[in-house]
């Protein structure tokens, strides 16, 4: 009998949970994957997101999906303002255009808003590089990027170092590993999740840190439904053992989770049900009855996915322009 199959969240809800843990504690996440620049920042005068400035710029660069990135404020030892770009990407493979992506989006920060910017990355993938690059030369002209990265697969072999560090993001990135490790393993995956829970009351961390942490812990770690409630009964036990009584706060949240996924999968397969029949409709209109191959990749095609064949409809001559130019096949 094969094991149950493990759940998985799509890119994005993956990366989410990392811009979530990485805005509330972003002088640990420094601390722990960019010591240096941790160590060139007055924290005395605390730190700001600047969310509405990125987001202008990203809707202009039109480079595809953002991850979790976050532009920051904060001010230098010698009193300086300085803004800092955070780019995590935990589920890129092979993106051929990263670097140039960084580029981009620290040009366009700098020409709007006349700000030095630093870039940091930290990718999933492993990477032997230590610094990411992108730039052109011509003629003696040379304009170009050289950013500092970390691959978090590097951290494999350090999981002495991360089992006994206090910083949340060694909890963080162990839940990285195990999430990768595990993936095809439920028995494996349960294991290495309890044992992530139970290090958080060990690890010192504040009430609010734990169930800060629990919550990403939970949202990369997902188990079958069986899985689920046996080790909601053992973090029970081991609550009422250590005599925390944080579970009452972590099933409200367990709870909380389940019915924004139900509304969230609710909405969204109504908006591509809607999405489908109108596209549909657009093509029949254009081009008249339907070829059953391009009816059946209607039906199964993602609401970001139909809104891009719908906007090239409006210049296409045949069919291939519009569901051959994707590259979905």
């Amino acid at each position: 009998m094969s094991a149950p199959a493990l759940r998985s969240h799509d890119h994005a809800d993956y990366d989410s949970p990392w811009k979530t843990v990485l805005e509330r504690y972003f002088p640990d996440f420094l601390a722990f994957f960019f010591p240096d620049a941790h160590a060139g920042i007055d924290w005395t005068h605390g730190y700001s997101l600047l969310d509405k400035e990125l987001q202008k710029v990203v809707r202009d660069a039109k480079l595809g999906r953002r991850w979790a990135d976050s532009l920051i404020r904060v001010t230098s030892l010698e009193g300086e303002e300085d803004w800092l770009l955070v780019h995590v990407e935990v589920q890129g493979r092979n993106q051929a255009d990263f670097a140039q992506r960084m580029f981009v989006y620290n040009y366009r920060l700098y020409d709007r808003y006349a700000k030095p910017v630093v870039s940091l990355a930290v990718l999933g993938e492993p990477s032997r590089r230590k610094h990411g690059e992108f730039g052109y030369a011509r003629w003696g002209c040379r304009m170009g990027l050289r950013f500092p990265l970390v691959s978090l697969a590097a951290y494999r072999t350090r999981r002495t170092e991360l089992e006994s560090s206090a910083n949340p993001f060694a909890v963080v990135t162990l839940a990285h590993l195990s999430a990768r490790e595990t993936a095809r393993s439920p028995a494996d995956r349960y294991q290495a999740k309890l044992g992530l829970i139970r290090s958080l009351y060990r690890r010192g961390f504040a009430r609010q840190d734990i169930l800060e942490l629990f919550r990403f812990i939970d949202w990369v770690l997902t188990l079958p439904e069986g899985l689920e409630q046996q080790l909601w009964s053992e973090v029970q036990q081991f609550d009422e053992e250590k005599h925390m009584h944080y579970l009452s706060s972590i099933e409200r949240m367990a709870q909380q989770k389940g019915i924004e996924q139900g509304i969230e999968q609710g909405t969204e397969q109504g908006i591509g049900q809607g999405q489908a029949k109108l596209l549909h409709a657009l093509v029949q209109q254009r081009f008249g009855q339907v070829p059953p191959e391009i009816e059946a990749r209607i039906r199964s095609a993602r609401p970001d996915q139909l809104e891009q064949w719908a906007l090239l409809i409006l210049d296409a001559q045949c069919l291939d322009d519009v569901f051959g130019a994707t590259g979905e096949h």
